[in-house]
């Protein structure tokens, strides 16, 4: 498969009488946009806010963040199999409001849902304080149960994204990044001298508002599969879960995985980057087994050198994460696990719930119970009712004078296994 991702580049976002780009500026018709949300019977009060870097703004509690884009060649849509048909994407054109971002706020769904700042010391441990936020604030029925309002918020910011991403669509990119991966037995022929590596993408799949989407399926219905990796950056992995905020791939994540990013900067060079195994997170011992028995089997079947594998969430899928290590070193594959670690403040505690002497190669996103303390903000976008109760926040986090002190897992993006912030997983 062969992407062509268009990239406009967005330098600020206001709101306007149009949706549009005009001169690097992403301009939001808010009353139309909030009138699109407001269409799900489930949602009774909607309000859309902004969010640039540098400003003196917390976003809390975060559920998601999207990158708006929209297909301009080829099949599919963005978010193939929730937004439109389950076709096959991962070819053609995409493009792309880089810097942009649509990001999900409002009563929390469930404990595990985080904080943004976009200055201070806390904007330095989340990728997201770097980008022009469009930040939908979405009130849900009384009595909804959370299932039903992660769905709600979920596809509030899906359809958002959608929206914001058509204002791209006759846009002339400033940059356009191609990615192709070839049919296998073609690819191994012309890169034979190099070793064959693939990326095992382990995926939140643990119920209980932990839920990843693959084309619209949820993860915990599937066996590992493999897709090419130009298909998740098309939207075809979408995030659904509230799993603690610096273990939570979100969609942004997904679509801009730097895994896959990281090794295509290799194809071709150093390695043969064949594809994407992935392989769900389960909760019963059988369920394990059966998925890294597969994750295992495909890794051969491929022929794989070398493998990396990113875990998500913390706990209980370190069993998942060690026992893919495990099977994928018997085989003879060479094996690197990016995972964070949850040591105690003070860094005294094991690491991860399970372990082996086989996965003995580990990219570290680093202790997410370190305690930082982040200064009063001039203004909240969303509600700070909730901060001592999220993961990361114990009684009394947030104090008399504004200020939190939280473990770092409590910010969004902080040091998910994804890692925009130490990723380095090539060196196999």
């Amino acid at each position: 498969m062969r992407l062509e991702l268009g990239n406009i580049l967005i330098k600020d976002v206001q709101f306007g009488n149009e949706t549009k780009v005009e001169d690097h500026v992403l301009y939001v018709n808010k009353e139309e946009l909030i009138e699109l949300i407001k269409q799900d019977e489930h949602i009774t009060e909607v309000d859309v806010d902004l969010a640039r870097p540098g400003e003196s703004v917390r976003i809390t509690p975060v559920k998601d963040v999207i990158e708006p884009r929209v297909k301009v060649e080829g099949p599919g849509c963005i978010f193939p199999g929730i937004l439109g048909k389950p076709d096959m994407v991962g070819s053609g054109k995409t493009h792309v409001l880089k810097g942009a971002a649509v990001m999900t706020v409002g009563k929390i769904v469930g404990f595990q849902e985080g904080i943004v700042d976009m200055c201070g010391p806390g904007a330095e441990f989340t990728p997201f304080s770097k980008l022009n936020n469009v930040v939908i604030n979405v009130e849900r029925q009384e009595g909804l149960e959370p299932h039903a309002h992660e769905h709600a918020v979920r596809m509030a910011g899906l359809r958002a994204a959608a929206y914001l991403g058509e204002a791209a669509r006759n846009v002339t990119p400033d940059e356009v990044e191609v990615y192709e991966t070839k049919p296998l037995f073609e690819q191994a022929e012309e890169l034979k001298d190099l070793p064959k590596v693939a990326y095992v993408q382990m995926i939140q799949t643990q119920g209980l508002l932990h839920d990843t989407y693959v084309y619209g399926v949820d993860g915990k219905q599937i066996i590992p599969t493999i897709l090419y990796p130009t298909e998740s950056m098309d939207g075809a992995v979408v995030s659904g879960n509230c799993v603690s905020a610096c273990d939570k791939n979100t969609t942004y994540h997904q679509i801009n995985n730097p895994v896959v990013k990281a090794l295509f900067e290799k194809h071709g060079k150093e390695i043969n980057f064949v594809g994407t195994i992935v392989t769900n997170e389960n909760v019963y011992l059988a369920d394990k087994e059966r998925s890294s028995n597969m994750t295992a089997k495909l890794a051969e079947f491929l022929g794989l050198d070398g493998a990396i594998v990113s875990q998500e969430g913390f706990g209980n899928p370190d069993t998942d994460l060690i026992m893919n290590a495990k099977k994928l070193a018997g085989k003879g594959i060479k094996t690197v696990i990016i995972t964070d670690e949850y040591a105690g403040r003070d860094g005294a505690s094991q690491s991860l719930a399970d372990a082996d002497p086989s996965a003995d190669a580990v990219v570290t996103g680093g202790n997410a119970n370190e305690i930082i303390v982040l200064p009063k903000l001039d203004k909240v976008i969303g509600t700070l009712d909730y901060t001592d109760i999220i993961a990361g926040g114990f009684d009394g986090s947030l104090r008399e004078d504004g200020t939190i002190m939280v473990e770092i897992q409590a910010i969004t993006g902080a040091t998910n296994e994804l890692g925009f912030n130490k990723m380095s997983a090539t060196g196999y």
